[in-house]
């Protein structure tokens, strides 16, 4: 009887053990503060949250530079940015690729936007979408706040349309402001 009860206890303990982890493993929800970043982009500079406080920031993560994926969900934002730059935001895309290759990766595409890298997979684990390789492919609008406004996830690059007019739309509902 001892062992049997030692051993729901410890299944019940484990159950509960992987329910916070998973819990801690989800994406930021609308509301929760996002967590500082400082992450360097393909344009040389060290890009920190902190820095863009009051301005809206949208970071787009994608799983791997090059891949046929992220290449349409990049050039999208590259295409469409117009739609973005119309807003008073800052926008990146961002994986955990070393900042080489995805500078090579933002040549190769002609991006006039920069792409952030998290080789350490900090970001990526403290905004919950880290999936033990790479970045799931989510996107997270940040109020001028420090808050999330808006997830995105499970975003379809072949979306008619594109993702960067998917957020434009989002950035629209939120009513961001327009540039001046």
């Amino acid at each position: 009887m001892r062992t049997t009860l030692s051993l729901a206890i410890i299944a019940a303990l484990a159950a509960a053990f992987t329910g916070l982890a998973s819990a801690a493993d989800a994406p930021l929800k609308a509301g929760d503060a996002a967590p500082d970043f400082s992450l360097e982009g393909t344009d040389g500079k060290t890009h920190k949250l902190a820095d863009l406080k009051g301005k809206t920031v949208v970071v787009a993560w994608f799983p791997r530079a090059d891949t046929p994926g992220c290449t349409i969900e990049c050039k999208s934002f590259k295409e469409d940015g117009g739609l973005l730059r119309k807003f008073d935001v800052v926008y990146f895309t961002a994986s955990n690729d070393p900042v080489a290759a995805n500078k090579k990766f933002a040549e190769k595409l002609g991006l006039d936007y920069p792409i952030l890298s998290d080789p350490s997979n900090e970001t990526l684990k403290a905004y919950g979408v880290f999936n033990g390789k790479s970045a799931n492919r989510v996107t997270f609008i940040i109020g001028p706040d420090g808050k999330i406004l808006e997830t995105i996830g499970k975003v379809d690059p072949r979306k008619p349309g594109g993702h960067a007019a998917e957020v434009s739309e989002k950035l629209k509902a939120h009513k961001t402001p327009e540039k001046k």
